[in-house]
This record gives C-alpha cells, structure tokens and sequence, in this order.
C-alpha cells in the first residue's frame, strides 16, 4: 500500500548525488575537508545534521577516495558525513567527463553544432556502459543501505538511470529524481542516440516521481516520454532558492568586506555591470562582452562612466570544449578593452579565479546584473544577486534561464542570442529613474524571499 504524503516527510531519507556535501583536499599529505557550497548542499544537508538522512556520492577526486578508504566508506568533515563510493578514475571520466558533462549536458542544454557534433563511435558507447556502471554502483549503494521504506532523493542528470536497478531488489523505497538542468524537449532529444535516450527515459520513468525548476522543463519531460518512451510519468516543479542566511553571513565576513573595497577601488565611482558565472558553454558570456561593446559603440556618453566587472571562474577543464570556450571569454574582453579602453579606464576587468567572498562582494554593489545564459535549469545568480545587492541594482536576466519564470515582472527581459537587443537593454537598466530602481529591486528581492531551501526539499518529500 502507498505510504501518504505525510507519513513520508517523517520517514527516513537516503540522498544519491555525484557531488557530496562534503569534499576533501591534500594540504602536504594531511587530509582537509570542507563543507560544499551551493543551493543543493544547503537544501538537503538539514536532513544530514537532523541524523533523518544518509548521503551517498562519488568521491570525484584522489584526496575523496582516501578519506573514503580511511573511514570504511564514510568520510566525515564540518560536522558532516557522506559515504563516498570509490570509482575507477578512467570509468568515472567516461560516466561524468564524457556522458555527463560532454553529451548530456550539451543535449538538455541545445549546445550542439549539428553541422559537426556530436559523432558516436565505440568510444563513446564504451562511456556509455561505465556511466551504466557509476550509476549501478549507486544503486547497490543504496539497495544496501538504506533503511526500511526510507525515501530516495536523487539528484540530477549524472543519474538518470538508478530506479530500475533499486525496484529489482527493494519494493519499499519511495523513489524520487529532481533534474536541476533544463530538460531537451522530443526535437532536442534525439541527438542522443535511440537505445540510450530509451534507457535514459526507463530509468526517470521507474521513479515515483521526477521533479524540475519549472513548468517548461517538466513540460518538455512528459512530451519526449509521449514521443521517445511512451510512458504516463508524475512529474512536479519545485524552484530552489539558495540559503539567503548563509549568504548574508558571507557578506558581512572580514573576506567580502576586504573584497568589496577592491572591486570598489577598480571602479573608481563608475556605475558597474556585473556578471557572476562559471567559465560554462551555457552561460552565453562571450555575448554578454559583445553586448557591452555594441552599448559603448551607441553610447559615447558611456564610455568612460560604466565598467563591467566579471567573476567568470573555472568550469569542467577537463573538457576540451570548455578550455576552448575560456580562450574565446578572454579574448572577448580584449576585444573591449583593446578598442575602448584608456589610460585611465579599463572597461572590462575579467577575474577568473573562484574567490566566493569576492563574488558576493560584486553581487553587493552592481548597478546591473547580466544574467543571460543561452539556456538554464534555473540559475540562482539571478536570485542571489536581487538579495544581497545594496544598490537598488536592476537585473538583466535571459528569458531561456529557469529563474526567469519567477522573476519576470521585476526583471529586464534579454533574449541570449541578439547581441543589440541585449545593449539596449543594459544601457535602459543603467537610464532607469532612482525611484523606478528601488520599486523593482525592491520587488525582485521580496519575490526571491517567497521561498527557501526547505521548501524545495519539502516539496520532494511531499511527492
């Protein structure tokens, strides 16, 4: 008999993630850990410091493996503990390098030049069969471990293909998937090849249910299970918003203050663009600088008074498209200063460290947040910035990122791919009058305030 949606908020949980909410480094040969950041971390670790919930994950790096291996599977650091299941490096590169991050990523994402990509060849279908294997691996884990009629919260597009696996050996788990990217509606979808995309659908299928940001990705689900897999599915659309609280702290912390004076020094009293974002394909940062450069083309009273200050750090270098992509984000703000910079003005400052004091710093005193990825599961950066910002800053945000369903109303709309619309658009952010300024930051920031972290989980565990 199904259990009801109360009795199962009360139960046991069991999360599987490739990223744990732990995570270790070598510091000579002694082990360091670190709680990790971002909104899935702090949605899902109340559960872990409440002793309700066991978190497996991959242990993705060398230093993860030995503090797996010297705690018999668990590791433990910052009050926290996950156990780590310890991968062969090559089938961990094909599972998460090749499938998840090359193909995957790419399909749900649209990110494909069809002209040359993708091309399939016994290569990737051997990646295949170890994403397979990573995603076993994990539901053994599970199968194992988690306790009777526990609910099973699994975390994104890294595994898609667990439920199947765990109904074979466990009827009494509640098995629930959320996907934090967009999902490829039937058109995006079949650039991956037939049986995979068949195995991929079985898998989300074989849950209880399978949650997204919003209503378009859930849509796009159900319509390519309609066309590719032929299946009546429960979906739900639950957004997360990240943990304002802890992000307020990181803002009054000695390392955001010393950050802020920086950035503000490299200003010099100009009015600031911003971005926030990782060195990803998907963000659209390249177009972001054109933007810029067409607005201080058609705008010669800019030049000189508005600086875009960018944090834009590393992402998945072990890709080659995203190396590839980093040079062309470098050279597209040369391209900017090198036309029209002075020697008293530097329009583009590109900082591509990952300083997190330094980006919430940055999220503090924008005037405008560019946000304008070609296509997002939701993008909290949208949200972030309107909470912390203390400038009445106005947010320029794509209408393809999920966070743009929530944020509409206060939002400026900017379709990623046209450059001159997008320069219209910062520079009618930078015109707006103080009082119009303070009503729609204001709005943003009560909009993003509607919701928390727990209520993201509770919506999973409500399924």
């Amino acid at each position: 008999m199904a259990r009801g949606k109360q009795e199962r908020t009360e139960q046991p949980v069991v999360i599987a993630s490739n990223r744990g909410p732990i995570s270790f480094s070598l510091d000579g040969e002694d082990l360091v850990g670190r709680r990790g950041g971002g909104g899935l971390v702090s949605g899902l670790v109340p559960l872990v410091e409440e002793g309700r919930a066991t978190w497996i994950a991959a242990a993705s790096s060398t230093a993860d493996q030995q503090a797996a291996e010297e705690g018999d599977g668990i590791a433990t650091a910052d009050g926290l503990s996950a156990r780590l299941l310890t991968i062969k490096p090559r089938i961990y590169s094909d599972y998460y390098d090749v499938i998840s991050n090359s193909t995957l990523w790419f399909v749900h994402h649209g990110l494909f030049d069809l002209t040359r990509d993708p091309s399939y060849d016994t290569d990737w279908w051997d990646a295949w069969g170890n994403y397979r294997k990573v995603n076993s691996t994990f539901a053994t884990a599970i199968v194992e471990h988690a306790p009777r009629n526990a609910t099973v919260l699994i975390q994104d597009y890294h595994l898609t293909l667990l439920a199947p696996d765990i109904r074979a050996e466990r009827d009494d788990l509640h098995l629930v998937h959320f996907h934090h990217t967009p999902f490829a509606g039937p058109d995006g979808a079949r650039v991956l090849p037939p049986n995979a995309m068949q195995e991929m659908l079985r898998g989300l299928a074989g849950h209880d249910a399978c949650g997204f940001h919003t209503g378009t990705w859930s849509s796009n689900y159900r319509a390519t299970q309609r066309r590719l897999g032929n299946r009546d599915v429960s979906t739900f659309e639950a957004t997360l918003s990240s943990d304002l609280a802890s992000l307020q702290r990181t803002a009054e912390s000695d390392e955001c203050i010393s950050a802020r004076a920086e950035l503000e020094d490299l200003a010099g009293g100009r009015r600031i663009i911003a971005r926030v974002d990782r060195m990803e394909l998907s963000k659209n940062i390249v177009r972001g600088f054109d933007a810029f450069n067409r607005l201080l083309e058609s705008r010669p009273d800019l030049r000189g008074a508005v600086v875009f200050l960018a944090t834009c750090y590393p992402s998945r270098e072990n890709v080659p498209a995203y190396a590839r992509y980093r040079q062309e984000v470098l050279e597209a703000a040369e391209v900017v200063n090198d036309r029209w910079g002075t020697g008293s003005w530097t329009p583009v400052s590109l900082m591509t460290d990952d300083d997190f004091p330094r980006s919430v710093a940055l999220l503090m005193i924008y005037d405008v947040l560019l946000v304008n990825p070609i296509r997002d599961g939701l993008n909290l950066v949208a949200k972030e910035g309107p909470a912390v910002n203390q400038r009445h800053g106005q947010l320029a945000l794509s209408d393809q990122a999920g966070a743009f369903a929530e944020l509409e109303d206060a939002a400026d709309e900017v379709f990623p791919f046209d450059v001159a619309q997008t320069a219209e658009v910062l520079g009618r952010c930078l015109d707006r009058e103080a009082e119009e300024r303070e009503f729609r930051a204001t709005q943003l920031r009560e909009i993003v305030n509607q919701r928390t972290p727990a209520d993201w989980l509770r919506d999973q565990l409500m399924q």
